[in-house]
């Protein structure tokens, strides 16, 4: 089968839901029997978001080849349940780097290089690096809004790719706002034709358009959307606001999404396997056991998309659980010693986080000490890990300097410092440990509880680890360090086992849970919050 093509773009506002559609629509052609990937083109000039701020970008998404991502390639791994690669992923910065390169090397026989053809040359290069494998279909989103300068050599490639194809291997749809004007009680439609015609102006036609709305679309509106924006009423597709992430695919599925798709794409159109995505959309509308409240303790509460993975992962604990999670973010810098039970005593279970920098670092350190002294189910994630053995080290062993390389070179109790392959590195961008890593788990602990087997994979994004100097003292006084690199060499996952659920691990966990699979930490964490 020749490979098939879908683009999705935006328009009017950013945040309709490209990615979400471009998961679900996945997951629907995924349930029809077809191979798919998914890719996100981002307009910003960053070779890829890992030195950004998580206010400017939300979190950052770490594949299994190490590749540090925008936030929608989680949703698409979590939709589609496909393992993506460096290829998934692309940004301007990625490509004029590629482009400026070659030039160097004298790739391109000393011509002019020009935004048409080379730049755009190499993002069409990047849509046709699945060409030879046994991808059936690629689905590749365009990050901004139609109308953005930044993302004009983006739109001008996968026009050219249209142009190539024949017509039945690509289809463009256009994901648009149909906003509610409360004063007038309607549905306007004139956002979308006006995002419709500057695509349009732009070589173009959308084949199928997704309209978002906090309310059903009229059928008359349906009629006037087609007829001005020139698609067959069939293809304008409503994307209504749900209660559940996970029930788009199937409200989509309603709407008739992917057949239109599959249409447009001459597929043939089996008949959908989505019997278990629904079962698990009615477990989670009927979870029967008591809600458990769970604390997210860091630095960026203002804005959910910094920990995007790891609340829907402990969103997939709760469903694993038949238990409703209530979440809250809760700011590092305002734990201190004297508030600590104030403010954390109300959750059953307490998370502490990735992340980078030294601002509210007392914060988790005291959060980590209340969960240990109150034996409060706990995990840590990178960061998170980091801190319990700072704890540890200050309140049980004595050293009250104890910290991380990180946050005080001066120290003299370097607990945790920077690992030896970072020691020479300068160059912040693509440079810390990324990917997957082995992990060998110690029997007869907390961790082989979990995850019932003794050697497991799990991605990494960090620069510090475990000083090893301190592994035996450290033991000694209870805190065991129950996996570690197959060599022994890396501690990746410590634990308490005096206290009921209490544990750390160096990778990020929440990267791999999946909605109807949920990362054992997770689930474990969520059942241990029960009981």
């Amino acid at each position: 089968m020749h490979t098939k093509y879908i683009f999705i773009t935006g328009g009017v506002v950013s945040g309709l839901g490209k990615g979400i559609t471009a998961a679900s629509l996945g997951r629907l052609l995924k349930n029809r029997g077809y191979k798919v990937t998914a890719q996100k083109f981002d307009p910003y000039i960053n070779v890829d978001p890992g030195t950004m701020n998580p206010h400017e970008h939300g979190e950052v998404f770490v594949t299994d080849d190490g590749a540090e991502t925008d936030l929608d390639l989680g949703h698409y791994e979590r939709f589609i349940d496909e393992n993506l690669t460096v290829n998934s992923s692309i940004t301007t910065g990625k490509i004029y780097l590629d482009v400026i390169e070659k030039e160097r090397k004298g790739d391109y026989l000393g011509k002019t290089v020009q935004v048409i053809p080379h730049i755009t040359n190499q993002i069409k290069e990047k849509v046709y690096n699945y060409d030879k494998t046994d991808v059936d279909i690629v689905i590749t989103e365009i990050g901004g809004t139609v109308g953005d300068i930044e993302s004009l050599p983006f739109l001008e490639a996968i026009r050219q790719v249209g142009i190539e194809q024949r017509e039945e291997n690509a289809v463009y749809i256009h994901v648009t706002l149909l906003p509610f004007i409360s004063g007038s009680n309607e549905l306007k439609s004139k956002p979308t034709q006006h995002s419709v015609k500057e695509l349009q102006s732009l070589g173009i036609k959308p084949d199928i358009l997704v309209c978002r709305s906090d309310t059903e679309i009229p059928d008359g509106m349906k009629d006037k959307i087609a007829l001005f924006c020139n698609v067959k009423k069939e293809n304008v597709i409503e994307n209504k606001t749900v209660g559940n992430l996970y029930e788009v695919p199937l409200m989509l599925e309603h709407e008739g999404l992917a057949d239109a798709v599959c249409k447009k794409l001459h597929l043939k159109n089996k008949t959908p396997n989505n019997e278990n995505w629904e079962k698990m959309i009615n477990r989670i509308k009927n979870l029967k056991n008591k809600d458990v409240n769970i604390a997210i303790v860091g630095k960026y509460v203002d804005l959910e998309d910094s920990y995007l993975s790891v609340i829907e992962s402990i969103k997939h604990g709760g469903f694993e659980n038949n238990t409703k999670v209530n979440i809250e973010l809760v700011d590092c810098e305002k734990i201190t010693s004297t508030n600590a039970k104030r403010v954390l005593e109300k959750y059953n279970g307490i998370i502490v986080p990735g992340g980078f920098g030294n601002r509210g670092i007392e914060g988790k350190i005291e959060t980590i000490k209340y969960a240990r002294e109150n034996d409060i189910p706990f995990l840590g994630i990178c960061l998170g890990m980091q801190m319990v053995v700072v704890e540890f080290a200050r309140n049980v062993l004595g050293l009250k300097d104890a910290n991380s390389e990180e946050f005080s070179k001066e120290t003299k109790n370097k607990v945790i410092h920077i690992m030896e392959t970072q020691k020479n590195i300068t160059k912040k961008g693509g440079t810390m440990r990324l990917g997957t890593y082995p992990c060998k788990i110690r029997k007869n602990t907390l961790a082989h509880k979990v995850y019932g087997k003794e050697l497991i994979y799990e991605r990494h994004r960090h620069r510090y680890e475990f000083n090893n100097d301190y592994k035996e003292l450290l033991e000694k006084s209870g805190l065991i360090c129950s996996g570690t690199s197959p060599d022994g060499s890396l501690v990746e996952i410590v634990e308490i086992p005096k206290n009921k659920f209490f544990i750390a691990g160096q990778f990020h966990p929440e990267f791999k849970s999946r909605p109807d699979r949920p990362a054992p930490l997770f689930s474990n964490f969520i059942k241990y919050t029960l009981k």
